[in-house]
């Protein structure tokens, strides 16, 4: 694009003016020829600022422009053309005109600028109030300068009473891999299962902010919890760990087993507001380069699957996205990867990643047989964690074949628990159990004498003086027949 093509035009203006007077300043004519002078610049031809034709100008003109500009200190904005003093009033536009147009965009908010006119005219020759009546373009200025534009339908959480209007700002983090976006993006075209149905896959997409690297894609036909820790496992394993991610609030990205997942990992989440996708925007434009690229280019082949379709995907990631100068920074996504400055962090083990994106349970342990239940699914416990009451467990709602046992206090893995094999059990053999407490074996009770509180309890009562509280029966005085003896 040419600076003229952005220069206004009053800009444009000034300069031709003060190129054809400036020479009568940087050579000021001598007494007597200012006349001749100004002649000769009548005579030639000039390049018209906005046609580009050939253009002269006459002495009377040429000399406005002079004694204009001869004593001011900055002779180009002087000769600059002046703005009318019309200019944003409207005369054309009444207050009664104005109150229609206001009615009308309030009433129909979605209207073009064209129907809001075409149903002004119809309101004027009904009432003769409403005149003068301006034109379509006046109306298209009138409406956009005051902020009557078409408006979008309210999505459902603006309806909400405590929504609060935001303003939108376009954002870049400074380092890679400080910021990962994600989402999920349905296909446009549907492509047959195993079991002969069609159905539309789920393309994943984790995208590094500042080099807007593809750290990962993979189509899925679920768009769930377990598609999202897969995908997410292997952009870690590629790349990384990044510091922060963002998303939407779709029920995979806010499901237990995500968010305990990257907060064990270190790693802060962030989500959009509700229906608003445009603050993930570079998800959204990334999506418009897989169905304007990748599946325009797929289109001609019939017989087309989910690994297919997922080998395609990975050879244009890498050969032509990661590879192609990105319009707003300039650079290929993978150049600007490798030169940024880096916050990525090393990957953990497969078997770590595994164990991360699990949510953290609480169950009650069956003291009777030592097992647990965990969604419908019952577990054995080893015999020697029989003593805990309600055993920690992180679980993974997708896949139920173990859980993990884990201290509460620490998080450290214990043991990994399996579905009860009841068959297996059935051989009758049975491991002899562990002593709890390791130490001398317990005293036998009835050698080790009164209890110590008993013995305090018996003293106290001794202490008092009084006679005990009952009639010994075996020690009753036997009673003589003499009476006289027994006095």
């Amino acid at each position: 694009m040419s600076d003229e093509s952005v220069t206004p035009a009053r800009v444009r203006w000034a300069r031709l003016r003060f190129a054809i007077v400036g020479t009568l300043f940087s050579e000021p004519p001598e007494a007597g020829t200012l006349g001749a002078r100004v002649e000769a610049l009548a005579a030639r031809t000039w390049k018209h600022p906005t046609t580009g034709e050939s253009v002269r100008f006459s002495i009377k003109t040429i000399e406005r422009w002079y004694y204009t500009a001869r004593d001011q200190q900055d002779p180009i904005v002087a000769l600059e053309r002046k703005v009318p003093k019309h200019a944003g009033t409207y005369p054309s536009v009444s207050a009664v005109v104005a109150a229609e147009i206001r009615r009308l965009r309030q009433e129909h908010p979605t209207w073009s600028y064209k129907l809001v006119r075409d149903n002004l005219v119809v309101l004027g020759r009904q009432n003769s109030a409403i005149s003068p009546m301006p034109g379509y373009a006046t109306v298209c200025r009138y409406m956009k300068k005051h902020g009557l534009g078409k408006r979008r339908k309210r999505r459902r959480h603006e309806l909400e009473p405590e929504f609060v209007p935001r303003e939108r700002r376009s954002f870049e983090v400074t380092h890679v891999h400080a910021l990962w976006h994600f989402d999920f993006h349905e296909a446009h075209r549907s492509l047959p299962t195993s079991s002969g149905e069609r159905r539309k896959p789920a393309l994943l997409g984790i995208l590094d902010d500042h080099s807007r690297l593809c750290c990962h894609v993979q189509w899925y036909w679920q768009e769930d919890t377990d598609a999202l820790v897969h995908g997410m496992c292997q952009a870690f394993a590629k790349r990384g760990l990044p510091r922060a991610v963002l998303s939407d609030n779709g029920s995979a990205m806010i499901a237990a087993e995500t968010r305990e997942g990257l907060e064990r990992l270190s790693i802060v989440q962030h989500t959009t507001l509700s229906q608003s996708p445009e603050q993930n925007g570079k998800q959204e434009c990334f999506w418009a380069q897989v169905e304007g690229r990748l599946m325009a280019m797929l289109e001609g082949e019939p017989e087309l699957s989910l690994s297919l379709l997922n080998l395609a995907t990975q050879a244009w990631a890498e050969q032509e996205y990661q590879r192609n100068v990105h319009r707003e920074t300039g650079q290929t996504p993978l150049e600007r990867c490798l030169q940024g400055p880096s916050v990525v962090r090393p990957c953990p083990p497969s078997d770590t990643l595994r164990r991360a994106f699990r949510m953290e349970v609480t169950r009650k342990q069956r003291c009777s047989d030592g097992t647990l239940t965990v969604e419908g699914v019952r577990f054995e416990v080893p015999s020697i964690y029989r003593t805990l009451l309600r055993p920690t467990l992180r679980v993974a709602r997708w896949d139920l074949s173990t859980v993990n046992l884990v201290d509460p206090r620490t998080g450290a893995h214990l043991a990994t628990l399996q579905p009860i094999d009841k068959a297996k059990n059935a051989d009758r053999r049975r491991r002899a159990l562990s002593p709890i407490a390791h130490g001398a074996p317990a005293s036998d009770p009835r050698q080790v004498g009164i209890a110590p509180l008993l013995r305090e309890l018996m003293a106290e009562y001794a202490a008092t003086g009084l006679p005990p509280a009952y009639l010994p029966k075996d020690d009753a005085p036997v009673l003589s027949e003499n009476p006289e003896e027994n006095q």
